[in-house]
C-alpha cells in the first residue's frame, strides 16, 4: 500500500485527489497539510479519522510515501523541497515555480536518489499535446500559443503553456524569430525565447490550450480541451505508480508516458 499526504487537500483538486486515492485499491490517505484550514479534525472534512490534518510545514509528522501538491503558487516551492528533505516523493500538480526553482530541487531529488515528477499538467490530453507540439516544432519554424482557463487562476501563462514553449525551443535548438516591431502599444502576449503565449482567464473555461504552428501556404493547430478536473486524476495515478520506481525527479508527464 502506498501512503499518501496531499496539500492542498480542501481545494478543488485537493479533493479531486482525495477521491482519486480513497477510490484506490494501492493507495491510502494518511495525511493532508493545508496553511488556511484551522480545523484540524479529520472528520469535519469528511475524512478517515486516523488522516491526519496539519496547518504548518514545521508540524508535519508522517510516514507518507507520496507528497501529492495541488496548493498555491507562492507555496509550492517550500513545500516540494519540505518532500524531498524528508525523503517524501513529490508528484506536484501545482504550477508558478521558476525554471531555477524546479532545477535546485531536481538536483536535490537527484542527490537522494528519490523519485517524484514535477508535472505543469496532468491531462493526457494535454501531455500528448504537448509531445505532438514538440514534433511539428522540428518541420515549423514559427507557432504561438493561446491557452485558456479559468477566472480563478493565478499565475498566467499557464505552467502547461510554458512547458510546451520549453518543447518547442528544445526541438528547434535556438530562438524563433521575431516579425512584429518594439512598439510597446502592441500586445503580443508573453514570450518564451520567441515563441508568443497569451493567456485568457475566463468563467467557462476549465483549462483549454492550442498550438498554432505557421508556415509558407498552410497552419497546422493542435489543441485539446479539459472540461472536468477529474481527468487529471488519471495523470495523477499513473505518476505515483512510476515514481515510487524511480530514484530521480522528473520535469513533465511527458517523461513517463
Amino acid at each position: 500500500m502506498i501512503k499518501v499526504i496531499i496539500s492542498g487537500f480542501s481545494g478543488s483538486m485537493g479533493q479531486k485527489a482525495v477521491k482519486m486515492v480513497e477510490d484506490s485499491d494501492n493507495l491510502q490517505l494518511v495525511a493532508g497539510f493545508n496553511p488556511i484550514e484551522t480545523d484540524l479534525n479529520p472528520e469535519s472534512y469528511g475524512l478517515d479519522k486516523n488522516v491526519k490534518i496539519f496547518n504548518k510545514l514545521t508540524d508535519i509528522e508522517t510516514d507518507a510515501d507520496i507528497w501529492i501538491d495541488f496548493s498555491i503558487p507562492s507555496a509550492v516551492f517550500d513545500n516540494t523541497k519540505f518532500a524531498i528533505e524528508h525523503n517524501i516523493r513529490p508528484v506536484i500538480g501545482t504550477s508558478g515555480m521558476s525554471e531555477e526553482q524546479t532545477a535546485e530541487l531536481k538536483k536535490l531529488a537527484d542527490q537522494k536518489h528519490l523519485g517524484g515528477i514535477i508535472a505543469s499538467n496532468f491531462g493526457l490530453s494535454a501531455v500528448l499535446m504537448m509531445k505532438f507540439a514538440q514534433v511539428a516544432a522540428k518541420y515549423f519554424e514559427e507557432s504561438e500559443i493561446v491557452e485558456k482557463h479559468h477566472e480563478d487562476k493565478i499565475d498566467a501563462p499557464s505552467g502547461t503553456a510554458l512547458n510546451t514553449a520549453r518543447l518547442i525551443y528544445e526541438a528547434r535548438g535556438h530562438d524563433q524569430v521575431q516579425h512584429s516591431s518594439e512598439d510597446p502599444l502592441q500586445t503580443r502576449g508573453g514570450d518564451y525565447h520567441g515563441t508568443k503565449i497569451h493567456a485568457l482567464r475566463l468563467p467557462g473555461f476549465v483549462a483549454d490550450e492550442e498550438v498554432i504552428f505557421g508556415g509558407v501556404g498552410e497552419t497546422l493547430t493542435i489543441s485539446q480541451s479539459t472540461t472536468d478536473r477529474q481527468s487529471f486524476m488519471t495523470g495523477v495515478k499513473l505518476a505515483i505508480n512510476e515514481v515510487v520506481k524511480l530514484d530521480h525527479l522528473v520535469i513533465g508527464l511527458e517523461q513517463i508516458i
